[in-house]
């Protein structure tokens, strides 16, 4: 209502925004454990004049600063740009909010780039002290990268007295900071060790560097493991109610937390019983493995924190059809359509019959000809639920949800969508603009399935 919808077919743009961000945070958390990986190697590498080791690093850090600055920052931008058209109420939400702490990630993420720079392109110039130095400001001010936006994504699940305060440091510091940051650090150090095996099983050849390399990153990579576990404990612990509701109630979900389970159980008996107890066992195709097997927790791990949050974008403050919970008994009172600048703007252009007053004049609606009550329909549609379902085809796509229904169950659904599904937002709109929605669905909904009774 506050912006144009923005509709993605088949896809939908939160999907969108899922796909861009999930290659986004596979190497976003790599930029941060990374960092560790390389200031502490380095470090032992000077120390005990490990000239092999001090070559691979820098082999390494090429790969790293490819992965992570160019492809990371590609990523980016393109979070930015998908949630400033996708989720444009929720994205301003967030940036007058945090402010400050956009400005704080803003200068550590050009502590980041410029300490990155200077330690791969000065390497051999700086003496060994300074060459350290770099690298530990880059492994910092990534790592504090990560706090931050942490503190940010942690208040769109539970911004708890934030609602109450309006107060920055309550919003950041909100009950899912810690287990965020906790399960967030073990991942980067878990996840850059997968990327460590992966680069040096194709790149080293010397089975001593190779042993030294992968014995070296095991242990990290377990701590890691269980900083996930201890953080993943305490996400589930401070969930709102309806989160957890949730996640009980989508089938869908629940085969994810077995899956995210199972497979970090799997990948910590591989890093124990490999790299750690026999590091010649690190081939490529073992190496490779527990790679996909750690993009596959970090993929269903995000899905599930991304699921849980309906039927918000940010738990209470803004609705998954981005309008704020608060707008809703207005909009009820004077109509959906009339609400929003684009639709009301729309409506008189194209039904000038019924919105030449000051209002949208909703009874006239329903006298139009069929074909153009299923138009408004569609539109009520595209601003009401297109945020998260596709229409015909497609993820989560409503035709097919409500294929074989009534015309019944197809309105009461529309009146009251929070009663079918907690997780659903609900109806914003006039009795009328219901019945048009009503007839748009009907319009697009699939015959029962034949053979059926």
């Amino acid at each position: 209502m506050h912006y144009p919808a923005w509709y993605v077919p088949f896809l939908t743009s939160p999907m969108l925004i899922a796909l861009i961000a999930l290659l986004h945070v596979l190497v976003s958390h790599y930029a941060v454990g990374g960092g560790f990986f390389l200031a502490v190697e380095t470090r032992y590498a000077y120390r005990t004049n490990n000239r092999e080791y001090l070559a691979y690093l820098r082999d390494h850090a090429w790969f790293f600063i490819l992965i992570t600055v160019v492809y990371g920052a590609i990523t980016g931008v393109g979070i930015w740009w998908t949630i400033g058209l996708a989720s444009p109420l929720a994205t301003e939400t967030l940036i007058h909010t945090f402010v400050f702490g956009w400005a704080m990630e803003y200068v550590f993420f050009v502590l980041e780039i410029a300490s990155a720079f200077i330690f791969f392109y000065y390497w051999g110039k700086l003496d060994p002290k300074t060459h350290q130095a770099m690298v530990w400001i880059y492994a910092f001010s990534a790592w504090m990268s990560l706090v931050l936006i942490t503190g940010i994504t942690g208040f769109m699940l539970n911004p708890g007295a934030w609602v109450e305060t309006r107060n920055f440091w309550v919003g950041f510091f909100n009950p899912q900071f810690i287990p965020q940051v906790i399960a967030r650090t073990g991942g980067a150090l878990l996840l850059s060790a997968l990327y460590v095996y992966l680069h040096a099983s194709f790149r080293v050849r010397e089975q001593r560097l190779h042993g030294l390399i992968a014995s070296r990153s095991t242990l990290p990579a377990l701590i890691g493991a269980i900083f996930i576990t201890l953080g993943g404990i305490g996400w589930y612990l401070f969930l709102p109610e309806s989160a957890k509701a949730a996640l009980a109630a989508a089938s869908s979900l629940n085969i994810m937390m077995v899956l995210i389970f199972g497979i970090t159980v799997g990948v910590f008996g591989l890093l124990y019983l490999g790299p750690y107890r026999n590091p010649s066992w690190m081939s490529p195709g073992f190496a490779l493995v527990l790679f996909v097997m750690g993009l596959t927790v970090f993929s269903a791990s995000e899905f599930v924190r991304e699921a849980v949050r309906k039927p918000y974008i940010i738990y209470n403050v803004v609705l998954s059809n981005q309008i704020l919970p608060e707008e809703v008994p207005a909009l009820r009172e004077k109509g959906y359509l009339e609400g929003g600048t684009w639709t009301s703007a729309w409506v008189r252009a194209h039904y000038p019959e019924a919105g030449q007053s000051h209002q949208i004049d909703e009874a006239k609606l329903l006298a139009l000809p069929e074909a153009d009550q299923r138009e408004l329909g569609k539109v009520l549609f595209q601003y009401h639920c297109s945020s998260c379902h596709a229409t015909t085809k497609g993820y989560s796509a409503t035709a097919q949800l409500v294929r074989g229904w009534t015309p019944e169950m197809i309105r009461s659904l529309v009146q009251h969508p929070e009663k079918f599904h907690f997780f659903m937002p609900p109806w914003a709109g006039t009795p009328e603009e219901a019945e048009l929605l009503t007839k748009y669905l009907l319009s697009i909904a699939p015959p029962r399935p034949g053979g059926m009774r």
